[in-house]
């Protein structure tokens, strides 16, 4: 074998990869086109207590059985945002997205959009500069505001 012989092979076996990869990648687009449809039509505003917040793997217990028996093996491996709620007398488990996860405040009743069990987007209050910051984004702010006032 020639080194244009091997050249040709690793030719070939990337273009089929590239192949596959475009194929599924589409096939994962329209699975969260669909998904995100369905949550834009499903949610709700609704008030609720925020009792605890954690990144947890999905259980049985802290997560409906309906639901874990539903998800995806990857995403039962995976650690899950998860918010433990008072909506309306009764408390559930709830998940959401991770940027709405880390704006959330706990012990607070605050005011969301809600699709089944799943937190689209928090409602009313400005919470978008209330994330948990690091030591050093503190400090650079703290820079900012000296440097402004100056």
């Amino acid at each position: 074998m020639q080194l244009l012989d091997v050249l040709f092979i690793v030719l070939i076996v990337l273009a089929v990869a590239l192949g596959l990869v475009y194929y599924f990648n589409r096939k994962n687009m329209k699975r969260v086109t669909q998904a995100q449809d369905f949550i834009q039509q499903n949610k709700i505003a609704t008030q609720i207590f925020v009792i605890d917040k954690k990144m947890e793997k999905p259980t049985p217990s802290n997560v409906t059985r309906a639901v874990y028996d539903q998800m995806p093996k990857t995403s039962k491996m995976r650690k899950m945002p998860l918010v433990k709620a008072k909506v309306g007398p009764q408390i559930v488990n709830l998940m959401c997205d991770k940027s709405v996860f880390e704006i959330l405040p706990v012990k607070k009743n605050v005011k969301v959009e809600l699709a089944g069990i799943y937190i689209v987007k928090i409602q009313g209050t400005n919470l978008a500069n209330k994330k948990k910051k690091t030591f050093s984004e503190k400090m650079s702010l703290k820079m900012k505001e000296l440097q402004e006032k100056k």
